[in-house]
């Protein structure tokens, strides 16, 4: 049975597997999360976000519409999802609605790792393995085992291994 604090926002469409752990106050709505996954205080996850088995969200991250987070994926304190890449309030002068604008999806592939203070952009992939440092902010695709800092995100050097793709 998945543990539930009664403080929890956890809307009747979520999709909870077996064993996920919420601690604190979570904010979830018509989303999917996979597997005993544990997701953090403060952290919210709105509408058609997917997120994977065993995957660790930690406290305060933002998990908006249109993401994908793959099994074994670490997300860190403080991270940031966006969906938009022209961001408006309004539209022909009338404050938007979901009809004026389109979700760019993202995707953080499986066993990759985020750290604290990220903030990811809409429309990129997280490659398979691979690690974002604290505080980047990634702008464009992450390839698989790359370990990638800054802002904008850059390689810094490659995992276990792998191939160089430095930039």
């Amino acid at each position: 049975m998945s543990e539930m604090p009664a403080f929890n926002r956890v809307a009747p469409d979520v999709k909870l597997g077996r064993g996920v752990r919420l601690f604190g106050f979570v904010n979830a709505y018509g989303c999917t999360i996979g597997d005993e996954t544990k997701v953090g205080c403060f952290v919210e996850i709105q509408k058609n976000a997917h997120i994977g088995a065993r995957c660790k969200i930690s406290s305060h991250s933002f998990i908006c519409e249109g993401v994908t987070i793959e099994d074994e994926v670490f997300i860190g304190h403080g991270v940031l999802f966006t969906n938009d890449l022209d961001p408006r309030a309004t539209a022909s002068g009338q404050l938007q609605t979901e009809a004026d604008w389109k979700v760019i999806p993202t995707r953080v592939c499986k066993g990759a790792s985020i750290g604290s203070g990220a903030i990811i952009l809409a429309g990129v992939t997280i490659g398979e393995g691979a690690l974002v440092g604290a505080g980047a902010v990634v702008s464009r695709d992450v390839p698989a085992n790359a370990v990638v800092r800054g802002v904008p995100a850059r390689v810094a050097r490659m995992r276990d291994g792998a191939a160089s793709s430095k930039e």
